[in-house]
């Protein structure tokens, strides 16, 4: 696997002086993560380490080795033929291919809720719902088990709604303005839908996307540590500037990513953001240059 997971793992593995191989079932590595971003991770993240990577293979089997004496063997096969490809040997192996739900032993069954791959499916206040997409009153599911957004701050997010909604305070929550961070160096964070997922959604609905970027390498912050590398990539409607989703790699991503999902939950525009004083010199200049950037104010 070369999501999240992998990417955090491989920066460890790499800094600790490891050589690391992704083998990914999908096209390209990364799978998920907006395109550019994607391309630009792999210049950043991945070139300049000794990591390798093999892609549209799946690990068929993996034969346990002992360190120092047998390596571990990966057979893969191609992931659409299911004929063998190669075979890797390698001191260990780490699945990094998601996680997950344990509902096995929780008896949906006696409730006639039927799991999808194992998630308890709920509606977005977090209610039960049966095989028939009715809502089972008094049962709520939040975290990973619902399979919804498998992040702990999501699942803390879904917690406080479902208390919200048990006490009679009716809440939905808004998956779309649930941030996410990859802590890799320099951290990847997003908010929202990649640029496909959001074209997509234009086309659907009948707007058109726009798009705007901030550099790091204009912030003086940024430079000042020597992480001048880093884009901060912002997606609106151009009929109404609502920011649709922001995509980040650079230094501290992960934190100034907040500042957007807060926008995106608020359905706050781009000339909104672009109109509020950020400190300087600060990283968030960087959030500010894309929403300026987005209106025709763009310094840099």
């Amino acid at each position: 696997g070369s999501g999240y997971i992998g990417l955090e793992f491989s920066d460890v593995y790499t800094a600790l002086g490891s050589n690391v191989t992704f083998v990914e079932a999908m096209p390209n590595i990364m799978p998920g993560f907006d395109p550019e971003i994607q391309r630009l991770a792999t210049r950043l993240l991945v070139n300049p380490r000794p990591i390798d990577y093999v892609t549209n293979v799946f690990a068929a089997k993996v034969t346990p080795g002992e360190l120092g004496k047998r390596p571990v063997v990966i057979e893969l096969i191609d992931a659409a033929t299911k004929e063998p490809v190669d075979t890797l040997e390698v001191d260990a192996a780490m699945v990094a291919t998601g996680r997950a739900p344990n509902t096995k032993e929780l008896n949906l069954e006696t409730v006639n809720v039927e799991a999808q791959r194992g998630f308890v499916p709920v509606d977005e206040r977090m209610r039960v719902l049966d095989k028939d997409g009715a809502v089972i009153n008094h049962l709520y599911c939040i975290g990973d088990a619902n399979g919804k957004m498998m992040l702990a701050h999501a699942a803390s997010t879904q917690g406080v709604s479902a208390v919200e909604n048990i006490t009679g305070n009716p809440h939905v929550v808004n998956h779309d303005a649930v941030p996410a961070a990859c802590f890799t160096h320099p951290e990847i964070a997003m908010v929202g839908p990649t640029e496909p997922q959001a074209k997509e959604l234009a086309e659907k609905e009948g707007f058109e996307i726009g798009k705007s970027l901030g550099h790091f390498r204009a912030n003086s912050k940024a430079l000042a540590e020597n992480e001048g590398d880093g884009i901060c990539k912002v997606l609106y409607r151009k009929d109404s500037g609502k920011i649709i989703a922001v995509h980040i790699i650079g230094l501290h991503a992960a934190d100034l990513i907040q500042e957007c999902a807060t926008a995106v939950a608020s359905g706050l525009t781009v000339n909104d953001l672009a109109f509020i004083t950020h400190t300087h010199p600060t990283l968030s200049e960087v959030v500010d240059e894309a929403m300026k950037a987005a209106v025709g104010m763009a310094a840099h």
